[in-house]
């Protein structure tokens, strides 16, 4: 009896069964690598009865944070505030190097001492040309004196006027010159626009400042109150309702609702920006955003830049305690 096909039968059927057997040894060492995904952190915030529509937002200061830039590029010599200190409209927030423009003010108040000097002469010129002029026609018997000597001495006068003239307007133009160097030194410090805390420095001394940076070199926002920039998104632009309220969740903390006070609505829809970093988001999303006030609750810390979820039309949160 010929044995060789079944070996053959038999011998396939094992190399089949043993490639089942290795492809399921693979397969849950590869189960046993992954890492199970965790649960959120935080539970999501539930939907207020009635909510219409949802939207993130992002948490800034009263009247939108100010990025404080530098007129031109420069040394920065002084930073004269720091994180969180509060300012006044007008306060020094940092010095950029100005010693060029020094050096053209010495030069420039030197020219008007050159040129003060330069109009005494004028005038001294002038009184000796008067005080000729009225000694000729002082004299009692005009036919003793020149008809020459006399217009001679009146072209002389009007010469001499125009010298002054001339020597006043190298003066006023000196002294122009040294009050516009003063302004451009004056420029130099960089000065807050408004009252605020200052809530970001993002230059030291010593550095260069450049205004092709799209980091500011301050920034200052307005804490006594916050508000609130929800982006919703394109499609659903045409829900939103003019005097609204909503109420907002910060990341973190789904409990804890906070009531908003609608403000207005930025009529120009624009890319989405503040990306939350989720797998399923849309980068090309369109958004139009609403901006809402936001009282800040008694023993709450909130802070700008906090994302935020924004829920419009549902039930109004309680509000916070004053």
């Amino acid at each position: 009896m010929n044995i060789f096909p079944l070996v053959v039968r038999y011998g396939t059927i094992a190399v089949a069964v043993f490639g089942v057997f290795s492809m399921t040894q693979v397969l849950d060492q590869i189960r046993a690598q992954e890492t199970a995904i965790p649960p959120p952190p935080v539970k999501p915030p539930e939907k207020p009865v009635g909510t219409r529509l949802a939207a993130t937002g992002i948490i800034e200061a009263r009247e939108e944070n100010v990025a404080i830039g530098t007129p031109i590029a420069g040394l920065v010599t002084k930073v004269l505030v720091k994180v969180s200190q509060q300012v006044d409209k007008g306060d020094a927030l940092l010095q950029l190097d100005d010693r060029e423009l020094q050096a053209q003010l010495i030069q420039a108040q030197a020219s008007i001492a050159v040129n003060q000097a330069q109009l005494d002469v004028a005038l001294a010129q002038k009184l000796k040309v008067q005080d000729n002029l009225d000694r000729l026609k002082s004299i009692t018997d005009q036919r003793a004196v020149s008809q020459d000597d006399v217009r001679n001495r009146s072209n002389d006068l009007t010469v001499a006027q125009a010298q002054v003239g001339s020597a006043e307007a190298q003066l006023a133009a000196a002294q122009a010159d040294v009050k516009q160097i003063q302004m451009l030194i004056e420029r130099l410090t960089i000065r807050a626009p408004r009252p605020g805390t200052i809530l970001q420095v993002n230059i030291r001394e010593g550095e260069f400042a450049s205004i092709q940076n799209r980091l500011a070199a301050m920034i200052l926002g307005d804490l006594d109150k916050l508000q609130i920039r929800a982006d919703v998104d394109e499609q659903n632009a045409t829900q939103v309702r003019k005097d609204e309220d909503a109420v907002a969740y910060v990341k973190g903390d789904s409990k804890s609702a906070l009531p908003l006070k609608f403000v207005r609505i930025e009529p120009f829809v624009i890319p989405k920006q503040s990306l939350t970093g989720a797998s399923t988001e849309r980068v090309d999303t369109r958004v139009l955003q609403v901006i809402y006030e936001l009282s800040i609750p008694e023993g709450k810390q909130l802070y700008v830049g906090q994302q935020v979820d924004v829920m419009i039309g549902g039930e109004k949160a309680t509000p916070p305690k004053s």
